[in-house]
């Protein structure tokens, strides 16, 4: 058996024709996430006959697959004394407002003042489920996205929230502003999503990406922008924003696929309501966050109420 700080090493033949790399890994080693298996090859510890290979490889039948999973790095989040905008909490969830320019976690370029500290502070022993620097974390916002977020208390909660996350049975709505005015009025946007191939720090519409789907309703209209409710049915990264962005209408303030905006500072994409089955309960619960201050002073504005 390995050291606790020495890196693991598999070896796995692969067993069907056409399968895609990532794939084959997650399958035949299912304690680790897809996302998780991706990062692995991305880094260059995934080998196929002895050579670095792309997470969308195409393997043959018998060829030999390396895996190497690196030691966790020795890195924890600390807590710290943030406020947090409590919208509901109890025995196994806590549900918080996030405001727009916190980091749900630590990560290079963040390693504090994140939501992940707060929270610590806050609740003090959390589930260990999602790692040392994503503790209950089970799902997350973009840095610029305001909004209601989960936190699983304990083991059990985050597994269930977790695979209700998974089945789709979460449903998460925001709100976005959008430029334009989308046309039809109400409809889904259905587009793969993968990481731009020209812009690699973002993500695009590209054929043969992951599958991602988004409905949308226009709720209010202003000259030259229009309020979107918008409900991803899938959890790509960045997916809202992309979604909206392909279809001619990038969110009022999105610097990475729009453009900025004398409105507002920052993207205008708010997670307004969250509805899931409590864990314990068995209740089906939906828990609202209001609108961010300098959100709703847009409103206000486009609206001539001063």
């Amino acid at each position: 058996m390995p050291g606790l700080h020495q890196p693991t090493k598999t070896e796995l033949t692969a067993d069907r024709a056409g399968e895609r790399l990532d794939v084959f890994v997650a399958r035949r080693l299912p304690e680790l996430t897809r996302s998780r298996v991706q990062r692995l090859i991305g880094d260059g510890h995934v080998a196929v006959a002895g050579q670095r290979a792309k997470a969308s490889l195409r393997l043959e039948a018998g060829q030999r697959v390396s895996v190497e999973v690196p030691p966790p790095v020795e890195m924890r989040a600390a807590p710290e004394a943030i406020a947090l905008d409590v919208i509901y909490e109890d025995a196994d969830l806590l549900a918080v407002n996030k405001p727009a320019g916190m980091t749900v976690h630590p990560a290079p370029g963040h390693p504090s003042s994140t939501l992940v500290n707060a929270i610590l502070a806050h609740c003090g022993d959390l589930s260990g489920v999602g790692g040392v620097l994503r503790p209950g974390i089970v799902h997350r916002l973009d840095r610029d996205t305001s909004g209601v977020i989960l936190v699983a208390k304990n083991d059990a909660a985050h597994q269930a929230l977790a695979r209700q996350l998974k089945e789709r049975a979460v449903d998460k709505t925001y709100l976005a502003l959008v430029e334009g005015t989308p046309k039809p009025a109400e409809g889904v946007i259905d587009a793969p999503i993968a990481r731009d191939p020209r812009r690699r720090q973002r993500m695009a519409v590209v054929a043969g990406g992951r599958a991602s789907v988004t409905a949308y309703r226009v709720i209010e209209r202003f000259t030259g922008a229009s309020l979107v409710e918008a409900r991803p049915k899938t959890g790509r990264t960045h997916q809202i924003r992309v979604h909206l962005a392909a279809i001619g209408h990038p969110i009022v303030g999105d610097r990475v696929y729009g453009k900025a905006s004398p409105l507002v500072g920052r993207q205008f994409l708010h997670a307004w309501r969250i509805a899931f089955t409590h864990p314990r309960t068995g209740q089906r619960m939906e828990l609202e966050a209001p609108l961010a201050p300098e959100l709703a002073a847009v409103l206000r504005r486009l609206r001539g109420e001063g």
